[in-house]
């Protein structure tokens, strides 16, 4: 545990509620800053698991072979160390390296022989994607404790097992591996992956042109080897008579976890985040209190970050005070209303193109409209963009655009695969330790990691 980077949590909210006001609101911020900046120490257990589709599709438009290079990139960039395996995806998945389901460690002489495996490959066959995250489950099982980590590339839908046998795979594999997806060229399918990632908690994007698969592999696989601590979870306690009504990842993307909680606690509940390296995310929470009497504070949550050992690595508190004072429980904290629009975002995007593809014009022109609105009120420039393809504005009627006739289905499948990545919001006083007042960064309330854990609330008895 002594590679664990330090962890920072500050609480963003304005605590003042109006009189009868029940709903708090706060974005939880949490920072990871790895020791010295470097790769992970060398007792840091990690092991990889790299599954490359190899249907027979993959033999056109060049995808074969980008994915070819890619794999060989990924492979290169495992440190020393690392437990490994390379799965070819068909109607079967099967080992391309090493023989046998095992995974061996990563040196000089398994990399290359890794390399010359994965160079051999040829594409044939169907997909049936299940059947690829089970045997991963398998490879990655028997290294329980160390950050377990899946990449999984396809080019096609999932069409040789039913919907039914994906999920009965994903609830196997749920909580026991981290898989990061890239769907290759625009015949995939974005809500296969955007499940089968929102599941194993991790990401996906398109990659329309095989010829960046390479670089994405490299970075992906990067990203994997900087992971210093695995199977962490977001530790959530609310008092007595309150109700935890959302818990949504926000940064990078929009996640919600709220239906994943596991109870730890007569009134705590774990919330899994995953495997982390150096990094920020950030938490969106909305906590219903009872509504209490003018001038009376209260802690309306109290957030942790544990890893698997029970150890906390980092705690922050949501507080709660009423007023009557209308011009405090009225402000809008700026951070709040940013993943709110972000979040409103997201579910435009995917609301308008689901109208699209239905026919249904005149609720995808109005879901679309409003996604661009909200797009320039966040600053997400790059959803702005990815719109602009889809839709065109009319000028001088905010929110108002039509449809733009014969949109590529790759500029469909960006917006709609980018539509939940976020743009962070710059906080202004960070880190604050029990600032209660102004506006717009109100709280700070934060522990760094490394610090004995504060007694837990009155009646805490779980966490």
């Amino acid at each position: 545990m002594s590679d664990l980077p330090e962890f920072r949590i500050s609480v963003d909210q304005n605590p003042y509620l109006p009189v009868g006001g029940r709903d708090m609101h706060a974005i939880v911020s949490v920072e990871a800053r790895s020791p010295g900046g470097g790769p992970p120490a060398a007792g840091t257990e990690a092991a990889e698991a790299i599954v490359i589709d190899t249907s027979g599709s993959m033999s056109f438009g060049g995808k074969m072979a980008a994915a070819k290079r890619a794999a060989v990139a990924a492979v290169e960039a495992l440190r020393d160390g690392v437990h490994f395996a390379v799965v070819a995806g068909a109607n079967r998945p099967r080992m391309v390296f090493p023989q046998g389901e095992r995974l061996v460690r990563a040196d000089e002489r398994t990399r290359q022989s890794a390399v010359r495996a994965v160079r051999r490959l040829d594409a044939a066959g169907g997909t049936a994607i299940g059947s690829w995250l089970r045997l991963a489950d398998r490879l990655l099982a028997a290294h329980d404790g160390a950050v377990r980590h899946a990449i999984l590339l396809t080019d096609g839908k999932n069409q040789h097992e039913t919907g039914d046998e994906l999920g009965a795979a994903l609830r196997q594999c749920e909580g026991r591996f981290v898989c990061d997806a890239r769907g290759v060229g625009t015949d995939w399918e974005v809500a296969e992956l955007r499940r089968i990632t929102s599941v194993l908690l991790g990401g996906f994007l398109d990659v329309p042109d095989p010829a960046d698969l390479e670089a994405d592999f490299l970075a992906m696989t990067r990203a994997a080897m900087g992971k210093r601590v695995a199977d962490v979870a977001l530790r959530v306690w609310t008092p007595q008579a309150a109700e935890l009504r959302f818990v949504k990842q926000m940064v990078p993307a929009v996640e919600d976890l709220t239906g994943r909680r596991v109870a730890s606690g007569e009134r705590t509940g774990d919330y899994p985040v995953g495997a982390w390296g150096s990094e920020a995310r950030e938490y969106h929470l909305c906590v219903r209190v009872p509504a209490s009497a003018v001038g009376q504070r209260m802690r309306a949550a109290h957030v942790k970050l544990v890893a698997p050992d029970g150890a906390v690595l980092a705690s922050g508190n949501v507080l709660a005070e009423w007023t009557d004072d209308e011009a405090r429980s009225t402000r809008i904290n700026r951070r709040v209303a940013h993943h709110t629009g972000q979040s409103e975002l997201a579910a435009a995007v995917r609301e308008g193109l689901e109208a699209r593809r239905a026919g249904d014009e005149e609720t995808a022109t109005k879901r679309l409209g409003r996604a661009v609105v909200l797009a320039r009120e966040v600053g997400n420039e790059q959803i702005a963009g990815l719109l602009d393809r889809v839709v065109e504005v009319v000028e001088g009627e905010p929110g108002t655009v039509r449809l733009r006739p014969g949109v590529a289905k790759a500029d469909e499948m960006a917006l709609d695969t980018r539509s939940v990545r976020t743009v962070r919001t710059v906080r202004t006083r960070p880190g604050r330790t029990g600032d209660h007042g102004g506006e717009p960064d109100q709280s700070g309330q934060s522990d760094e990691a490394g610090r004995p854990e504060e007694a837990g609330p009155p009646g805490d008895a779980g966490s």
